[in-house]
């Protein structure tokens, strides 16, 4: 349907006066972790597609490895359009990014959390802090449980550094 919709924007010459921002609800767990869902902090299912398309503003072919979050649509948004977003939202415009433009600063961490319980899919309700390298999940409900990743050396979240000595500091 995105090459139907791009086809007709070209048949109609707006193709490359358009933005496209081509997006999904969250990524999945399809037996990952000997789980299903999308709820909980695994990278399979907080990680999501996300492109974007203007020529005029944006150079084809650019990648990031930048924290996006789906927070920072409405903001971008809002900059394609030549609106500045409200101080009260939360997100950032993707736009200086896209283009390629050197970043002052840009987020290096994100809070996620999860509390949909009891009720629906039954996940257990938990929150965490998802950092450039590490991310640390707690599941906050008795018993309490604990996860620490390093996402440069385990990409995959197979082993809990959490509460080895050698992690103590970090986890603190």
């Amino acid at each position: 349907n995105v090459g139907a919709v791009m086809k007709e924007l070209e048949r109609q010459r707006t193709l490359d006066k358009t933005a496209i921002i081509l997006t999904s609800d969250h990524g999945f767990l399809l037996g990952e972790h000997h789980f299903y869902d999308k709820r909980l902090m695994y990278e399979p299912s907080i990680r999501i597609p996300l492109m974007v398309r203007y020529p005029p503003r944006i150079p084809p072919g650019g990648r990031s490895e930048k924290m996006a979050l789906n927070l920072d649509i409405a903001p971008t948004l809002l900059d394609l359009s030549g609106v500045s977003a409200p101080a009260e939202m939360q997100g950032k415009s993707l736009m200086p990014i896209t283009e390629g433009k050197p970043l002052s600063s840009w987020r290096t961490d994100w809070l996620y959390e999860y509390y949909e319980y009891p009720g629906w899919e039954n996940v257990k309700p938990c929150r965490g802090v998802r950092t450039e390298r590490y991310k640390l999940i707690h599941f906050f409900l008795p018993p309490e449980e604990f996860e620490l990743y390093d996402l440069q050396l385990d990409p995959d979240e197979r082993r809990n550094l959490y509460g080895l000595p050698r992690y103590l500091e970090l986890t603190k």
